[in-house]
């Protein structure tokens, strides 16, 4: 049996060094230390505990949610190692026995790499005896049950792997932490996956048909081609879209959308009657920031989806920097809202975060 005194952290490739200051600041905040362990482009992070029991409390006390640049996070073992193709099942039950059992379901991944992804179909075909042997053990419920742990097995190559388990209720319900979304051949750019994704991480799908009903207002701004009003013309949404350059044809014609041609920086609704901002102007992030600020303070929107563009260098700091002057200004303001922030997978070199104004 392993002890189980590491986190693993799922992150997009090259944002391994964001992944572990964020879990490093976040440990330090419950008086919780540790070490790093990343390599560059691997696509996910350890973070190993000095003390026994504390990767156990990082899981259950560190809200998934507001992890910004992780994918996934769940307890683990130190790496398996030197995994027999004969026999792979019997090291791996015997690393997780005694550690969890009753679990809900399993998950067999890799990171999210170009070399990791030849292990798909090994993973596909090795979840199957994989699930029987766990069952057989009674370390998984012979029905799949959604409201329990979930065991997570992540493989390096074919001979190692981390094993451990996640809480459903502190998690990524996505496999690999990845929303699998369809692109729309209608759509005018693959931006628009971007804002879908965010729909689907930050709103709860209960809500969806409040939040995200026919008939509400909507601003686009830096709108062109259109990539991100087609998601709220699809959801019957009336749009304005702010951009001096061309907005999509088809788009146009739906008659649910009205182009400003006009500098998004500068452009204010006539109508106080807008739910939703949304932004996703290549600006420096303070920019963008002092804007969104300045339409939640004004109550001009109910709900903003922004993208704030990193630099090459000190990424986390200047998301720290911009999420603490979002936090500081409204609470100055005495806006009550609720901020969510995370690095989406069909982000790139950016973060996307969400806004929820709450009045009464």
């Amino acid at each position: 049996m392993q002890k189980l005194n590491r986190i693993i952290l799922y992150c997009r490739s090259g944002f391994e060094k964001e992944c572990a200051a964020e879990i490093t600041d976040k440990a330090n905040e419950l008086g919780i230390y540790g070490f790093v362990k990343l390599n560059p482009m691997s696509a996910y992070v350890e973070f190993e505990c000095y003390q026994d029991g504390e990767a156990e409390k990082l899981v259950k006390e560190i809200n998934f949610k507001t992890l910004i640049f992780a994918r996934q996070m769940f307890v683990a073992g130190p790496e398996l190692t030197n995994l027999s193709n004969q026999d792979r099942i019997t090291p791996i039950v015997n690393a997780i026995k005694g550690n969890i059992s009753r679990a809900g379901s399993l998950r067999v991944e890799i990171p999210d790499t170009n070399e990791a992804k030849e292990l798909a179909n090994f993973c596909r075909k090795f979840t199957v005896p994989l699930r029987q042997a766990l069952r057989a053990n009674q370390i998984l419920l012979k029905v799949e049950n959604s409201l329990k742990p979930v065991i997570h097995l992540l493989f390096i190559d074919s001979t190692r792997c981390f094993i451990g388990y996640s809480y459903s209720n502190n998690n990524s319900p996505f496999y690999m932490g990845i929303p699998r979304l369809k692109f729309p051949v209608d759509a005018p750019s693959r931006s628009t996956l971007k804002l879908e994704e965010a729909f689907h991480v930050f709103i709860p799908y209960e809500e969806w048909d409040e939040r995200l009903k026919g008939g509400l207002n909507a601003v686009d701004l830096g709108a062109s081609p259109g990539g991100w009003t087609y998601q709220l013309v699809k959801r019957s949404m009336m749009v304005s879209a702010v951009d001096n350059g061309p907005i999509n044809k088809s788009l146009m014609e739906t008659g649910q959308v009205k182009h400003f041609q006009e500098d998004g920086f500068k452009f204010r609704p006539k109508k106080n009657s807008i739910y939703w901002l949304v932004c996703d102007m290549v600006e420096k992030p303070a920019k963008v920031t002092a804007l969104m600020i300045d339409w939640l303070v004004s109550g001009l929107c109910r709900e903003a989806i922004f993208n704030l563009k990193l630099p090459m260098k000190k990424r986390y700091e200047e998301v720290k920097q911009n999420m603490f002057f979002l936090q500081e200004q409204l609470k100055e303001h005495r806006v009550n809202a609720q901020i969510q922030a995370k690095q989406l997978y069909h982000d790139r070199e950016e973060i996307t975060i969400h806004v929820q104004r709450i009045w009464g």
